[in-house]
């Protein structure tokens, strides 16, 4: 029989390849938790109608598709957004708002293999639905802020590109590009950097240059403020109310930003479009700031959403941070240490007659708190040594003839190769303090 191989962009990850991600999973959880995000989890499995209708053509063209016993055509998926919206929906009216969620899942994209994209991924989540606060688009992105700055990332690290979609939707309809026009202009403008530009400008202009040349919304999109921006766009549009909304609510998300300490991690972009159907307002990227140039992760609002589920509409904002990519940028600056799960401790015996006493002392150290291991059946002293050393335990509890008449027992550091006597009833009672971990 041939051997059998995991798919194609997928992994296989032993202990010491999830050790790391575990370290990620719990930076994610602890900013989430500490800015009164909860977490939920969605079904792997979601009709296959829930992605037609509301996330776009690109990411539908990715799914993992399959038809169940019923012939009913579901799919794997790609995202959370549309389940968290599905979910929201259907007890809107139950729950406190705003809607402070965050989720772990594992999701699905049928996407070309490369460096940094896998079909299989862990990705971060997090929402705030019930505001249409400007403040709460600026907390969803301190929260993905402070997760990096806690994994060690800082602002020579990363940046955040913020733009915003209305905005670019009210510059377009002030040049007379309107309703379904818009989405051909995002969908060439989201390409840009994968485009070459005298390819785009052919394909913009034939479209659209006879009301906006793409050297002049180029020129736009360049801007490094906002208020450079308006003062371009004054100087050739007629400022309409929508216009001068969406120019003020980008201004006080990057105000809001500044004044939660993180301004120094945010730039205005408004290249950002960002490609999903649904977004209806500030869009983000974090990029890293090497050469490499890639997104971490990115999101932004969609107001309209809920709506499209037949329930009343709620403002919303979000972002999705996969672990591949971010991985990939820990590694490169020597950030991605393993995880240990606690100080670890292996206890041994060396003589017979005391597997009762090694079991007894490891219970009582689980359940103090500390992760202890043992050897399942009796091996010699040395070969219990290179066990523990192997499993990377910090220190070794010995139980021999010597100690136990004392009721004590002997805890060996491995990095030191150190030895002190302890009673067992001492190491028990506050392993941390009997144990010299250091």
């Amino acid at each position: 029989m041939a051997k059998i191989q995991a798919v194609k962009g997928t992994r296989d990850l032993y202990p010491e390849l999830f050790r790391p991600i575990r370290r990620i999973f719990d930076a994610w959880r602890r900013a989430s938790e500490l800015h009164g995000f909860e977490e939920f989890e969605s079904p792997t499995l979601e009709y296959l109608d829930l992605y037609r209708e509301k996330s776009g053509d690109e990411l539908v063209g990715q799914l993992y598709r399959l038809t169940d016993a019923g012939g009913r055509e579901l799919a794997l998926r790609p995202e959370m957004t549309p389940s968290l919206a599905r979910m929201v929906a259907a007890k809107i009216n139950a729950l406190a708002k705003p809607i402070k969620w965050f989720c772990i899942p594992k999701l699905f994209r049928g996407e070309n293999v490369q460096r940094g994209r896998l079909r299989e991924f862990f990705q971060w989540n997090v929402d705030v639905i019930g505001s249409d606060s400007p403040v709460a688009d600026a907390e969803v992105i301190l929260v993905g802020i402070e997760a990096l700055r806690n994994l060690g990332l800082t602002a020579e690290h990363i940046s955040v590109h913020i733009s915003n979609r209305r905005l670019i939707a009210a510059i377009l309809s002030a040049a007379k590009i309107d309703g379904g026009e818009q989405a051909g202009a995002y969908a060439l403008l989201d390409k840009a950097g994968k485009m070459k530009s005298d390819e785009l400008a052919t394909k913009w202009n034939e479209k659209f240059g006879e009301r906006l040349s793409l050297d002049q919304l180029r020129e736009w999109m360049e801007a490094e403020t906002i208020g450079q921006l308006a003062d371009g766009v004054r100087r050739k549009l007629t400022m309409t109310d929508e216009l001068e909304a969406a120019t003020q609510q980008t201004s006080d998300v990057m105000s809001a930003l500044s004044a939660f300490g993180v301004g120094d991690f945010c730039k205005l972009d408004l290249k950002i479009v960002r490609g999903l159907a649904y977004y209806t307002g500030p869009v983000f990227e974090f990029f890293d700031k090497s050469q490499n140039e890639r997104a971490i992760c990115g999101g932004g609002r969609y107001d309209d959403l809920l709506g499209k589920f037949g329930k009343q509409q709620e403002p919303a904002v979000g972002f999705g941070m996969g672990d591949v990519v971010l991985s990939l940028l820990l590694e490169e600056n020597g950030l991605l240490a393993e995880a240990n799960m606690s100080l670890m401790v292996f206890v041994a015996d060396a003589v017979e007659g005391l597997r009762d006493e090694v079991q007894r002392v490891v219970a009582g150290l689980r359940r103090a708190g500390v992760q202890a291991e043992f050897n399942y059946a009796p091996q010699a002293l040395g070969k219990q040594l290179k066990q523990a050393d192997k499993r990377g335990a910090t220190a070794v509890v010995i139980l021999g003839d010597e100690t136990r008449e004392r009721g004590a027992c002997q805890v060996k550091l491995l990095a030191s190769g150190n030895s002190t006597e302890v009673t067992i009833e001492s190491l028990l009672a506050n392993p941390r303090a009997a144990i010299p971990f250091g």
